[in-house]
């Protein structure tokens, strides 16, 4: 190669070598940030939209606003049972699991029919577990005004009866025998106050004392058949096997603040609203839900138990 080729190659890879370092800075200066193309940004013009006046809202009447309707509710329990704002009331009793109409009578000492009056019970066969009921005669109204009748004038004779005495068991005791005397007295009305004159229902020993837990009474023992009398005057106010562990029962109320009863009988011998006098038979000794022939007699003080010795005569 002679000197002037040399110098032309020389002289093209300069020429090469200043091209491509033009090239890279021209990429270099596209990159940049600060050499942004200028950019020109337009937006439509839009005519403004006419204001449109407020208007104040109508105020709603009572009348146009409807509250909504309560639920029904599905809780048992929400509902108070009958009478219960009378509960802890006195004259008023709430009535325990297995009650009926009869042992609420004799757990307060009164007819269980004057008791479903008072509380207006159309089938007092269906009593509710809290429901409270009055067991005192209400309180009369004195605004009402009341009429007693006016006897006629004359003289009133009264004559004792004369009809068959009672039967008496042979080997009866003297209380028992008493019952014979007593046949002869006037019918009583059972609303007479006071104590009663009492009898011993039954001329069987006494096999069992009270006990105002489990007894409640006097167990009085027998032969099947042997008689039961009222222990004082007073009025039938149950006789029926309507009291579980009772039997066939006789309960009789002497007055206001006394009532007894007869259990586990074999036959009655007297119906509801019967009046009878002391020593009368009411009923025949029986086993009816016991397990030996016998007299369960109680005593009930305004429907509180109280041991039947200490009021009877003694023996």
């Amino acid at each position: 190669m002679n000197s002037t080729t040399l110098v032309a190659f020389s002289k093209g890879r300069a020429l090469h070598g200043a091209a491509l370092g033009l090239l890279v800075a021209l990429l270099a200066a596209c990159s940049s940030p600060t050499h942004r193309a200028p950019v020109e940004e337009r937006r439509p013009t839009v005519a403004p939209r006419p204001a449109t006046p407020a208007v104040a809202p109508a105020p709603l009447s009572a009348s146009a606003v409807t509250p909504p309707a309560p639920l029904p509710s599905t809780d048992a329990a929400a509902k108070p049972p009958p009478g219960a704002e009378n509960a802890g009331k006195p004259g008023y009793y709430t009535v325990k699991p297995g009650d009926t109409m009869i042992r609420v009578g004799l757990e307060n000492g009164q007819n269980w029919r004057d008791i479903a009056r008072w509380n207006g019970l159309d089938n007092p066969n269906v009593l509710e577990v809290g429901q409270v009921l009055r067991v005192v005669p209400p309180a009369p109204d004195p605004t009402a005004a009341s009429a007693r009748p006016v006897a006629a004038p004359g003289r009133i004779e009264s004559r004792p009866l004369t009809g068959a005495g009672v039967p008496v068991a042979a080997g009866s005791s003297p209380a028992a025998t008493a019952a014979a005397s007593a046949a002869s007295a006037p019918a009583a009305t059972g609303d007479v106050e006071g104590e009663p004159n009492w009898l011993w229902p039954a001329a069987g020993p006494v096999v069992t004392g009270f006990d105002d837990v489990k007894s409640k009474g006097l167990v009085i023992t027998g032969t099947a058949g042997d008689p039961v009398y009222a222990a004082a005057d007073g009025r039938i106010v149950y006789a029926g096997a309507g009291l579980r562990g009772y039997g066939n029962l006789v309960i009789v109320k002497h007055n206001s603040t006394y009532l007894t009863a007869y259990a586990h009988n074999q036959a009655l011998l007297v119906k509801e609203d019967q009046v009878v006098r002391r020593g009368q038979k009411i009923a025949e000794m029986g086993s009816s839900d016991a397990e030996r022939v016998q007299l369960h007699f109680e005593i009930r003080r305004q429907g509180k138990p109280v041991d039947p010795a200490r009021l009877l005569p003694p023996r």
